[in-house]
């Protein structure tokens, strides 16, 4: 048999095999699906498709986490009585395509379909088998949509769907951060050193001597608001010891020096690499969803709920990277050792960019405020996402479920993590933490409701 005759043979098995697995699985479908789990499940799969493209980085999942979540707001939104599109007021949003009002659509079938289109878009990069993942999910939720719905319905649906999708990715390519991943580490970027600016450490998460993403702070933001918040104040560079400057850093070094079991713990829950998790931006999607699973909101306040958080998120990371660069500040990894202890190191691995303020702690309390526009602070709440991780063997501490007795202790935790780790100064976390709820406030403050 020819070697072109062999690859067509297998390439039709491939075929059939997918064919059979999805008619076994129809017979197995349930007989519904809750609203909020069509939302859920959609989150699930994002999670996943982040986690497992490579290249990613918690930057460019912002963004996507962004897109995704207004994606399912616009997509059930015209099926409510009391709120309305948000095109025309976010960034450069004109418009969106609008349903016919002659024409009746089932509202889960449209947030099905645009979540799969444009997830697969937002990811280009994403390999074969996950974009297979993508369909497979999407074709598993319309057959139990359908089952109860008339054929013209049915294809109206998925064609807005498709329409709201194709119009999201068609406005997120003009944003600055389209395909992202393609100049992770630019090679042409050179600034200047000074004293005290970001140097590339020994002791880093990443080879590169070149910092992540040094354009992102030039994107555009989902909220007209986020674009020109006023620069933060930062305390001006002085090594003496004893000075303002100085004590940011012997803190830092101090706590490497006493770290309890539970800071460690903590430290390594929140590290959120992206090689191998779903990201900072993501693990706070992931906390998003559960809550969402936990209360079961309607299909509107979960939608809500996502693009809340997700352009929260996603617009946190511009402003970030907007101050990064502007300061352009060197992490403990620099300071420390020349000036305080030459032979020590973090008790975590430097991310290649700089420090002020600290991602992590503007994120988290984006995010969290955006949570708190749908829940109560005083939620007590488990987060698992790590659970079933691997020891880690080179810092001896294994992953532990966290219990959070509010919303706002897991913003809290998230900042102090980065300080337990020893690459951010009290001022960075403590920056983010007040830049982060401006950020998700402006995001709040839109005008949702007609």
């Amino acid at each position: 048999m020819k070697t072109e005759s062999i690859f067509y043979f297998f390439m039709k098995l491939g075929f059939i095999l997918i064919l059979f697995i999805s008619i076994i699985s129809c017979k197995q479908l349930p007989k519904e699906i809750p609203d909020y789990e069509v939302a859920a499940q959609w989150a699930d799969m994002t999670l996943y498709i982040t986690k497992n493209t490579p290249a990613n980085s918690p930057t460019f999942a912002s963004r996507c986490l962004g897109y995704m979540g207004l994606a399912q707001y616009e997509a059930v939104v015209h099926g409510t009585s009391d709120h309305k599109s948000l095109a025309g007021q976010l960034n450069q949003l004109e418009s969106l395509p609008l349903p016919n009002s002659e024409d009746s659509y089932n509202w889960l079938m449209v947030l099905n379909r645009s979540q799969s289109e444009l997830l697969k878009s937002l990811y280009l990069q994403t390999s074969y088998e996950n974009k297979l993942k993508i369909d497979s999910l999407e074709n598993r939720i319309q057959k139990i949509l359908e089952k109860n719905e008339n054929r013209k319905t049915t294809k109206k649906s998925i064609a807005y769907g498709t329409e709201l999708a194709e119009a999201l990715f068609d406005w997120s390519k003009t944003d600055g951060g389209h395909r992202g991943y393609l100049k992770n580490f630019d090679r042409d970027f050179n600034r200047e050193p000074f004293p005290g600016s970001w140097k590339p450490p020994l002791f880093a998460q990443s080879f590169s001597h070149k910092p992540l993403h040094s354009f992102w702070g030039e994107n555009r933001t989902f909220a007209p608001q986020n674009t020109s918040l006023e620069v933060p104040e930062y305390i001006k560079y002085d090594p003496v010891e004893g000075s303002e400057y100085y004590n940011q850093f012997l803190l830092v070094y101090q706590k490497k020096n006493n770290l309890t079991l539970a800071e460690k713990e903590a430290a390594i829950w929140w590290s959120d690499d992206p090689d191998v998790t779903f990201s900072p931006g993501g693990h706070l999607y992931y906390i998003t969803n559960s809550l969402i699973r936990r209360n079961k909101p309607n299909i509107l306040l979960s939608a809500k709920t996502f693009a809340l958080v997700g352009m929260s998120v996603a617009d946190a990371f511009i402003k970030c990277w907007k101050w990064k660069y502007y300061f352009f500040s060197e992490r403990p990894n620099t300071f420390v050792p020349e000036f305080i202890d030459k032979k020590w190191e973090s008790f975590w691995p430097d991310p290649p960019f700089p420090s002020f303020p600290s991602g992590h702690a503007i994120q988290a309390s984006a995010a969290v405020t955006a949570l708190l526009n749908s829940f109560k602070n005083n939620i007590k709440f488990i987060d698992s996402a790590h659970v079933g991780r691997e020891r880690d063997r080179i810092r001896n501490v294994e992953f532990k479920a966290r219990s959070y007795s509010s919303l706002w202790s897991i913003a809290q935790e998230t900042a102090d993590s980065r300080f337990y780790g020893g690459i951010h100064t009290p001022q960075d976390n403590e920056v983010g933490l007040e830049q982060g709820t401006i950020i998700a406030e402006n995001i709040i403050n839109l005008n949702w409701k007609k």
